[in-house]
């Protein structure tokens, strides 16, 4: 496996791999959200391609992909994290770990003080994230804080503090 930035011919691959991650039971023919907004978000201006790296296989086809995009707490620049998603046939095979890696790894080497993102405590305490309210950073919806969490870099300055604002396609997701 190979982890590399987005290519321009990756994003059909990209949006079969997060349809197929997020696929709704019950609803086969329905693309989920998650599809919509990696599209909106590559055409925001928070976009940022050396952010947006993807999981290749031996023969070159993507089996996952990961993004961090320009968000803020309060003014201050700082990253948001997702989707992240891999294929379902290559799920629960490190895909997801090294692309958290290289993420993380990636965004520290460029200078950002921190990532957020929403999910599952239980599974993203193992790449050094932390409830966000340990460190003064809330989300925007209040019944998100179980959830949110935030991983410093170097870079992290304890003044980023305050309220977390997505990217705006985020907010129709």
């Amino acid at each position: 496996m190979l982890i590399r930035r987005e290519s321009e011919g990756d994003a059909d691959q990209i949006r079969v791999i997060t349809a197929a991650a997020f696929a709704r039971p019950g609803r086969p023919d329905q693309a989920p959200p998650e599809v919509r907004l990696v599209d909106e978000l590559r055409q925001s201006p928070a976009w940022l391609p050396v952010l947006s790296l993807v999981a290749a296989g031996p023969d070159g086809e993507a089996i996952g992909h990961v993004l961090c995009t320009r968000a803020h707490v309060q003014e201050a620049p700082v990253l948001a994290l997702g989707p992240l998603t891999v294929r379902p046939d290559r799920q629960s095979a490190g895909v997801g770990s090294a692309l958290m890696h290289a993420v993380l790894g990636a965004a520290d080497a460029l200078g950002e003080p921190l990532v957020v993102l929403l999910g599952d405590p239980g599974y993203y305490r193992r790449f050094g994230f932390r409830l966000a309210a340990e460190y003064q950073i809330y989300p925007p919806v209040a019944s998100w804080q179980p959830h949110f969490q935030v991983r410093l870099l170097t870079c992290y300055r304890p003044s980023v503090a305050g309220t977390f604002r997505y990217a705006e396609p985020f907010d129709r997701v």
